[in-house]
């Protein structure tokens, strides 16, 4: 397959995949002067895509039809399944495609759309990807590539330097990437549950919030202080007509998946244990509170709870009147 002739194609438009897809199509238009089709089931998350000169599908399996690579972006296990599927259902032409999915699902459903694809003859790898929005939007996020090595060579000019900073190459089954994926998801969401307590303790002792920021910011790096920072600007309850940095429900998915793995071999993973429980908690009061959308950080507000303190910050009162 002729790198530069190659047709792409993209599934699925959340606030992740709307980044992506975007950075993508810009490389294309830059570098080709051609388009990324694309599709999504809600048609008007594809308008700014479509503005910006990408081409609609109608359908999957119009896309799947008109892309020799198909990058798939969506919310869960059961949406993959199903956009995998239909591009089954195109029939013999999947034999020449390459499917690659960036989503954040279990290892053993991985394993299973592998297996699907492979008696179809199409090649598969799976590219989940870490960050939330705005490091989407810059082009920076860590890429977890694990597939053949033709196929990776195929999509690496479109990864690194186009929608991430770095790849890492797992092996060659995709459920690998999956895996280091949820097992990454398990220890950025306990760093979370840990600055979330230490910001609590700082505020009770009266050391203070601003002090704390810094010391994470100068010791701990940019993921500490980026989870420092939802906290403390509000992020983790977002303001009304704002969007979530990481959404929620998608935290609960991915500690979820890596608990149930953890388990399948016999390991207890306490802390995220914990942070399941908490992210349960956090959801009982998005329900509450008329479904508002939370961010992934809003375990944060069930901590506070813990400690006798308001689940909303004086930041987030203030901002909300």
């Amino acid at each position: 397959m002729a790198t530069p002739s190659l047709r792409l194609g993209w599934i699925g438009l959340g606030s992740m995949g709307n980044a992506m897809a975007k950075n993508i199509h810009t490389y294309l238009q830059s570098r080709r002067g051609t388009s990324l089709c694309f599709y999504n089931r809600t048609p008007s998350r594809g308008d700014a895509l479509e503005a910006l000169g990408g081409e609609r599908c109608a359908s999957v399996p119009e896309l799947a039809a008109r892309s020799d690579v198909i990058f798939i972006s969506a919310s869960d296990d059961a949406a993959v399944q199903s956009i995998v599927e239909q591009i089954i259902s195109c029939g013999s032409e999947l034999a020449t495609k390459i499917i690659v999915d960036t989503t954040t699902i279990h290892p053993n459903t991985t394993r299973q759309i592998t297996e699907s694809l492979a008696a179809q003859g199409a090649q598969f790898a799976a590219t989940p990807v870490f960050g939330a929005t705005p490091v989407a939007e810059q082009g920076r996020l860590l890429v977890a590539f694990a597939g053949p090595e033709s196929v990776y060579q195929t999509i690496a000019p479109f990864l690194k330097g186009v929608i991430a900073r770095e790849v890492l190459q797992v092996g060659k089954e995709p459920e690998k990437a999956t895996l280091l994926k949820t097992t990454g998801n398990f220890m950025m969401a306990g760093l979370m549950e840990i600055i979330a307590e230490a910001h609590v303790f700082a505020e009770k002792t009266g050391l203070g919030a601003d002090v704390l920021e810094r010391l994470l910011e100068l010791n701990f790096g940019t993921v500490a202080h980026s989870d420092s920072v939802r906290m403390t600007t509000g992020v983790y309850m977002p303001g009304k007509g704002e969007a979530p940095w990481s959404d929620l429900n998608l935290a609960l998915k991915d500690v979820g998946h890596g608990v149930d793995s953890a388990k399948q071999v016999g390991v207890s993973l306490k802390v995220g244990n914990t942070v399941l429980e908490h992210l349960k908690r956090a959801k009982a009061y998005s329900d509450e509170n008329g479904q508002r959308p939370l961010d992934s950080s809003s375990l944060y507000g069930v901590v506070r709870q813990d400690s006798g303190l308001d689940f909303r910050t004086e930041y987030v009162k203030k901002r909300d009147q």
